[in-house]
């Protein structure tokens, strides 16, 4: 039975229904633990405005390899390596994919809302039993809006039909939940694979 006003789960993807393993992998690439995290801050902390192009579908995987390359030109190699083998980044979390399966079966509409460039979010879901659950999805790169803009949730409601007051979005960065909230939806911070579960289940018994 879906609890109270909420008929709609919309989700994130990257710490939500996907754990990611940056650093693990850019040590299987070759770098010291050290280097890992440097490299890592490089790419998705120090390149924000570039990495958000990426996202929304404005630059290609080229472009930004090409860009990092010229900014952090001694991590070239392990940046290219990087983007261009995203299928090693990411950890299912098939606990959570079940208990996506179940809430669909008990009456729930599954959505997903994403800032994701698109080589990334194919090579992260082809194989995810959570895109078989869902009932739509707006991705980033998909029409150059993303998170936490209000226009991104906006697009999804309407390419849907949804109301914001029947949706319950799940997301792990505290401005995206806020703006969610801010347009009448409820909506949850991940903080844990474990917490996310505990709700998913919550859910299920109401």
């Amino acid at each position: 039975m879906k609890q109270g006003n909420i008929t709609n789960l919309i989700f994130d993807i990257g710490e939500v229904l996907l754990s990611y393993r940056w650093k693990a992998m850019l040590m299987d690439f070759g770098l010291p633990e050290a280097d890992a995290i440097r490299v890592g801050t490089e790419i998705f902390e120090e390149s924000t405005a570039l990495w958000n192009r990426f996202d929304r579908g404005l630059i290609s995987p080229e472009e930004t390899i090409a860009a990092l390359s010229r900014e952090y030109p001694a991590d070239a190699d392990a940046i290219c390596w990087f983007i261009s083998h995203g299928e090693y980044m990411h950890v299912p979390r098939p606990v959570i994919w079940k208990l996506v399966h179940q809430l669909r079966e008990a009456g729930y509409s599954i959505y997903l809302l994403s800032n994701y460039p698109e080589i990334l979010f194919q090579k992260h879901t082809q194989y995810a039993d959570f895109m078989q659950d869902i009932d739509g999805l707006m991705v980033s790169y998909m029409n150059g809006e993303a998170k936490p803009e209000s226009a991104i949730y906006l697009s999804l409601c309407s390419k849907y039909d949804l109301t914001p007051e029947s949706c319950l979005f799940f997301d792990d960065r505290p401005e995206n939940v806020l703006s969610a909230r801010k347009l009448g939806m409820s909506a949850m911070q991940v903080t844990s694979q474990e917490a996310l579960a505990d709700c998913l289940r919550t859910l299920l018994q109401s």
